[in-house]
């Protein structure tokens, strides 16, 4: 059995440390419809904190199927913590975001409120971006899914549990955002519009400056593009 041929499924904590898991709905629809696994089939099963375990099938019936959990299966995801603080995008971009985001492995997307980023995000939108990450976790098949939260105040950052090594992207900057490492790091990401000079002066006492090449992104690309760069290697 390999990665590219193996189911992946998203249950939770509870199910996954259980010995049987029943699936039902669209996870059943998805799984034995659409893809039409047999009765021999064994997937990959995760919660979403960073735990997966084989399951085999070991009965299917019109509307559900039912699961034997087996040993525990590779997480696949990356030893480094990279958080992404985001001036909150347009929400298709967010969606974009929070899909690639969680296929790179990043570990929390915080969506900040900023004076002119385009509109925040509210319980409603982070609930379809969780929706959207779960979907990505399954096509990817790493195991933990991404912290989702915000908006978030600027000023709301000190009460984060934010790791000591915090970028700030700025087409001014002189130095390269570094790539690799082993610590832990998050990458403060402005609004097209730029961060406002007070804003700026607020972050520039928290974060290093640092830039990601000579041409201007938009929030989602440069959001990505440090992500991967952060976890190379």
């Amino acid at each position: 059995m390999t990665p590219s041929t193996t189911s992946n499924l998203l249950v939770s904590p509870a199910e996954l440390a259980g010995e049987r898991v029943v699936v039902e709905g669209e996870p059943y629809r998805h799984l034995f419809r659409a893809r039409r696994l047999a009765g021999d089939a064994r997937l990959r099963l995760v919660d979403g904190e960073g735990r997966a375990r084989w399951a085999e099938v070991v009965t299917i019936d019109r509307r559900r199927a039912e699961l034997r959990l087996l040993a525990e299966a590779p997480a696949r995801d990356p030893s480094r913590r990279v958080e992404l603080l985001v001036a909150a995008p347009r929400p298709e971009r967010a969606a974009w975001l929070v899909e690639k985001a969680t296929e790179l492995g990043v570990a929390a997307v915080r969506f900040l409120a900023s004076e002119r980023a385009v509109r925040g995000v509210d319980a409603k939108s982070l609930g379809r971006l969780r929706r959207i990450a779960g979907a990505a976790l399954e096509q990817c098949g790493g195991a933990r899914l991404p912290a989702l939260s915000g908006p978030h105040e600027l000023t709301d950052l000190t009460g984060l549990v934010l790791p000591e090594r915090v970028y700030l992207l700025e087409p001014s900057a002189t130095a390269p955002l570094p790539a690799g490492g082993d610590e832990a790091a998050a990458v403060l990401v402005g609004p097209e519009g730029g961060w406002s000079d007070e804003e700026l002066a607020a972050l520039n006492a928290t974060a290093t400056r640092v830039r990601l090449g000579q041409r201007v992104l938009r929030v989602e690309t440069a959001a990505i593009a440090a992500a991967a760069l952060l976890l190379a290697g």
